[in-house]
């Protein structure tokens, strides 16, 4: 019997990849993972010193800041367009910025439960009208979406928050099969709970001995990279992750 073939991943290397959410968490893991892949990196978040913090760590040949509100619809071409000015192209995005309210449908406010579904929800949509804009006149692009098993299996007390991961798994399902035919590959990366300041204060404790059982940012990052540097013949549409200690 002959050795089998296994697929050689792509290399990455002057590869410029949009991240929302990267000031903390996984978008954090994300865009050094990149980076040390040789990709280069346009770094989107609120907050200006974190991002400020991530260049410097890694370096402005390396990292753009795009300092940005993900609800905001009218800045999220200037995501692209930021990529296009520091590093000349575009070519994939990972859409990682999101926030976590844990409790009975009841426990929180109108505007807390709409920032969550605006964030989660419309904060995704919006960075992917801009990029496959562009990935469509360039004949191709990748777009993962960081969302959750709770958009697969939604539990008590995270109604509100499953429906906005449900969505994201929707959307990635739907733009998979409009989009993979234009050459663009769409990915749902759904993860179990991650250690991170993640949903603390708003149904997680900062030191709750539990986190430490959870998935690691970088564990959800290198699957980013995965779906990445997959050979454009393959993509991968729905990536599920669980720590061992988990039930699934």
């Amino acid at each position: 019997m002959g050795a089998v073939e296994l697929f050689e991943a792509r290399d990455l290397t002057g590869q410029v990849v949009g991240v929302t959410g990267a000031t903390s968490g996984i978008g954090q893991a994300a865009c050094r993972l990149l980076v040390g892949a040789g990709a280069k990196v346009v770094a989107s978040g609120r907050r200006a010193e974190r991002l400020e913090a991530l260049v410097d760590e890694l370096g402005a040949e390396h990292v753009a800041a795009y300092q940005h509100d993900v609800r905001e619809s009218a800045k999220a071409e200037g995501l692209v367009q930021r990529g296009l000015e520091a590093f000349g192209r575009f070519d994939g995005l990972v859409a990682s910025a999101g926030v976590g309210v844990y409790g009975s449908i009841l426990d929180y406010s109108d505007e807390v439960l709409q920032d969550m579904l605006l964030t989660n929800v419309a904060g995704t949509i919006w960075p992917i009208r801009a990029a496959v804009r562009h990935f469509l006149g360039q004949g191709g692009g990748d777009v993962v979406i960081v969302s959750s098993v709770a958009g697969l299996r939604g539990n008590a007390d995270e109604a509100v928050y499953a429906a906005t991961k449900f969505a994201q798994v929707g959307l990635a399902g739907a733009l998979d099969r409009e989009l993979a035919p234009k050459g663009i590959r769409v990915t749902a990366i759904c993860p179990a709970g991650v250690e991170t300041e993640f949903a603390i204060g708003t149904g997680r404790t900062a030191g709750d001995p539990a986190l430490a059982q959870y998935l690691r940012p970088e564990d959800v990052a290198s699957a980013i990279l995965a779906v990445l540097a997959q050979p454009r013949r393959l993509r991968t549409a729905l990536w599920s992750m669980w720590p061992m200690s988990q039930q699934s």
